[in-house]
């Protein structure tokens, strides 16, 4: 039988950081009323003249820098001629011939270890509008909020050999422009999206097959499987002897598959040619340089050292560093804590993270400071509070705030000890106290006595967690342990 090897390249278009759009003033605040931020330019007057936004430069450069790129000095903006109804010009304005990043890589973890992927260019470009279907009875309503927005386009080399190496590429690409502050990479705002080229060929071959081109998936989950389910279509297609068309398909979420939308263009098909009303972007080596210089440690480095200095896992650093205020949170509870690091990593990447989920908070506007995280990680590593107690302590910490306070009014006036003092959360570690819980629950509990010391050792636990209940959960685990099996023993 035929085996199959993917071949497979995306195409992700990141919605750069800055306040107004590509070309223009007009604001790109996300949720506005439909067409409240569409402006002469977005909407194509006659007579009106773009003008470009050096931040989108800027943070392109910081992405080309940030991989390992070649910063273009030189690049040209070209455009891209098609007819969508929310295109009002006619023509998208975008870089083809002279992009403003070239080259570059990411690596990714697999199971066979790690991979490189080559990053083939990154090129500015403008989002076009939104068509809208709901509430219109079989009209189709157009948004130019959208219109003129500054999207950074990077497109890999087709190295992703299986769709599970796509998605370790888009997350770590996702991390890395929340990172380096390049995008808020906020997929459900449309702020990262990933068009996925997908084509088959026999194992061994090098000759690339026919490509399809999967468009704007908006999560991780559906990237894997509307890759997985485009694979198996091609292979069924071409064992029964037909043909891949090359086509652009959309992904179906519901159904799990994927339908054809219309075929693919060439680059030829768009007819590019450099805008006339856009000069060449020329980027001098000061600019690059201060851009260069703003740059922090990138998270390969940052990994590395947490590996070095903290003795952290591989997996336990990349949680950390998919986001860069977390990395900075970690590193300030560890400078203020005497805790091990990994029991920090564990607590952050753990319940803080939980809580902020269930919540819907970013750690930036965490109810619970780092120094209050680092006061709860030192009074479990000095016995004063169990695990089960610690959690219970988080919770009061995040307790919301009290009308007309603000979080920061409330952590300054409730600390760790007083919580522990006023809620009684603290562990009993007087082994003379334990020894004495231990003796009472054994003389009550005879039969289950007789049973452990007739071989019977699941009975321990019931006997572990007797003692807990009669301590009120509050008896150092490991002190019950110890002493229990002594005594039994």
């Amino acid at each position: 039988m035929m085996q199959w090897e993917p071949v497979i390249g995306l195409e992700v278009h990141v919605q750069l950081m800055t306040n107004s759009k590509l070309f223009s003033g007009a604001s790109i605040t996300y949720g506005a009323q439909a067409n409240r931020q569409a402006c002469p330019i977005s909407i194509a007057l006659p007579g009106v003249l773009p003008v470009m936004n050096i931040e989108a430069a800027r943070l392109a450069v910081r992405f080309g820098l940030a991989i390992g790129a070649k910063v273009e000095k030189r690049s040209v903006f070209e455009r891209k001629n098609y007819f969508y109804p929310d295109l009002p010009k006619g023509y998208q304005i975008s870089q083809y011939k002279h992009p403003i990043v070239s080259g570059g890589r990411l690596t990714i973890a697999t199971g066979s270890g790690e991979k490189a992927v080559g990053i083939t260019r990154a090129h500015l470009e403008e989002d076009a509008g939104k068509s809208v279907h709901e509430n219109f009875h079989g009209m189709t309503g157009i948004d130019l909020n959208r219109a003129g927005t500054p999207l950074l386009e990077i497109v890999s080399n087709p190295d992703m050999r299986s769709a599970e190496e796509a998605v370790a590429y888009l997350k770590k690409l996702h991390a890395l422009v929340r990172y380096f502050e390049v995008s808020d990479g906020n997929m459900q705002e449309g702020s990262f999206r990933c068009d996925a080229n997908v084509s088959i060929r026999p194992k061994g071959n090098e000759d690339f097959g026919t490509r399809t081109e999967l468009k704007n998936i908006n999560s991780f989950r559906f990237v894997e499987k509307a890759i997985n389910f485009e694979i198996e279509r091609q292979i069924d297609v071409l064992e029964d002897g037909g043909a891949i068309i090359q086509e652009t398909r959309l992904y179906d979420s519901e159904r799990n598959e994927t339908r054809s939308m219309r075929s693919k263009e060439d680059a030829q098909d768009y007819r590019y040619f450099p805008d006339p009303d856009l000069p060449e972007m020329i980027l001098d080596d000061e600019f690059i340089e201060r851009v260069r210089d703003s740059l922090p440690e990138s998270p390969d480095q940052r990994k590395s050292r947490y590996e070095r200095e903290f003795s952290l896992p591989s997996p336990d650093a990349e949680k950390l560093l998919r986001d860069r205020d977390t990395a900075d949170f970690f590193e300030r509870v560890c400078k203020r804590s005497k805790s091990d690091p990994k029991t920090v990593a564990n607590w952050i990447n753990g319940e803080l993270a939980a809580l902020l989920n269930e919540r819907h908070i970013e750690i930036a506007d965490s109810p619970v400071d780092s120094d209050r995280f680092a006061a709860l990680m030192d009074r479990m590593a000095d016995n004063t509070l169990s695990r089960k107690m610690a959690k219970d302590v988080l919770a009061h910490l995040a307790t919301s705030p009290k009308t007309g306070q603000s979080s920061a009014e409330v952590n300054l006036k409730t600390s760790v000890d007083d919580i522990i003092e006023s809620r009684g959360f603290k562990q009993i570690t007087d082994s003379s106290e334990i020894e004495r819980l231990v003796e009472e629950v054994l003389d009550a509990s005879a039969p289950q006595v007789q049973q452990y010391r007739e071989g019977n050792q699941k009975v321990f636990g019931y006997l572990m967690g007797q003692v807990m209940k009669t301590a009120d959960g509050k008896a150092d685990p490991g002190q019950v342990n110890r002493i229990l099996r002594n005594r039994l023993e």
